[in-house]
C-alpha cells in the first residue's frame, strides 16, 4: 500500500508540474490574498477533484472538450473579474475579518475546482484507482501531490509579492487570469490540429 501511495504521489506530482494552469492561478491568487486562505481553498478543491477522479474512474476522461474548455475559460475570466474588483486602498487592511477570509477561500476554491477537469492528474488517479482497487490510497497520494504543487505555486506567488509593488499586483494578477482564460478557450482548437 505504501508503494502505491508513493507511486501515485510521485507520478501525479510530476505530471501536474508540466504545463498545468492551476499553478498560474494559485500563484496569481497568492499575490493578492493571504496564504492561509489560498491554501484552504485549493486544498478543498483538490480533495474534491481527486475524489471525483477516484469515484468516477475513466468517465472523467470522456468529458467533452468543449465543456472542459468553456468551464475553464469562464472560471479564469470570473477570477480575473473578482481580483480586479478587490480594493487596493487603505480599507484593504481589514483582510483579517471573517468576511474577507471566507471570500478569499471561496475565490480560490472556485478557481481551482471549476478549471481543468479531465486533466492528466485526474486521469492518472482514475486509472490507478481502477487498476489497484485501493481508492483511498490513490485519493490520498493524488491529493497530497496536488497540495504540494499548490504550495509551491503559492510560495512563488508570495515571493513575487515581495518584489512587485501592490499597485502592480492587481493588473498583473488579472492579466495572468485573462491570459489563462484565453489559452483555455483556444487550446482545444490547437490541440485538435496537432492531434
Amino acid at each position: 500500500m505504501l508503494y502505491l501511495l508513493l507511486a501515485t504521489y510521485g507520478s501525479i506530482f510530476l505530471s501536474e508540474l508540466l504545463g498545468d494552469k492551476s499553478i498560474y492561478t494559485i500563484s496569481s491568487l497568492g499575490m493578492r490574498f493571504r496564504a492561509v486562505h489560498i491554501f484552504c481553498g485549493f486544498t478543498a478543491a483538490f480533495m474534491i477533484k481527486m475524489f471525483v477522479a477516484v469515484l468516477l474512474g475513466q468517465a472523467i476522461a470522456q468529458l467533452p472538450t468543449s465543456v472542459v474548455s468553456f468551464t475553464s475559460t469562464a472560471t479564469f475570466f470570473l477570477t480575473a473579474f473578482v481580483i480586479w474588483l478587490k480594493r487596493t486602498d487603505g480599507r484593504e487592511r481589514r483582510s483579517e475579518s471573517e468576511n474577507y477570509s471566507s471570500r478569499a477561500v471561496l475565490i480560490t476554491f472556485g478557481a481551482i475546482l471549476f478549471s481543468e477537469w479531465g486533466d492528466i492528474g485526474q486521469i492518472m488517479a482514475a486509472t490507478l484507482s481502477a487498476r489497484y482497487q485501493l481508492p483511498l490510497v490513490v485519493w490520498l497520494g493524488a491529493t497530497l501531490a496536488l497540495m504540494t504543487k499548490g504550495s509551491l505555486a503559492l510560495a512563488l506567488g508570495r515571493g513575487l509579492r515581495r518584489f512587485i509593488p501592490l499597485q502592480v499586483l492587481r493588473p498583473l494578477s488579472v492579466s495572468l487570469c485573462l491570459i489563462m482564460g484565453v489559452v483555455s478557450a483556444i487550446w482545444p482548437m490547437f490541440d485538435a490540429r496537432v492531434g
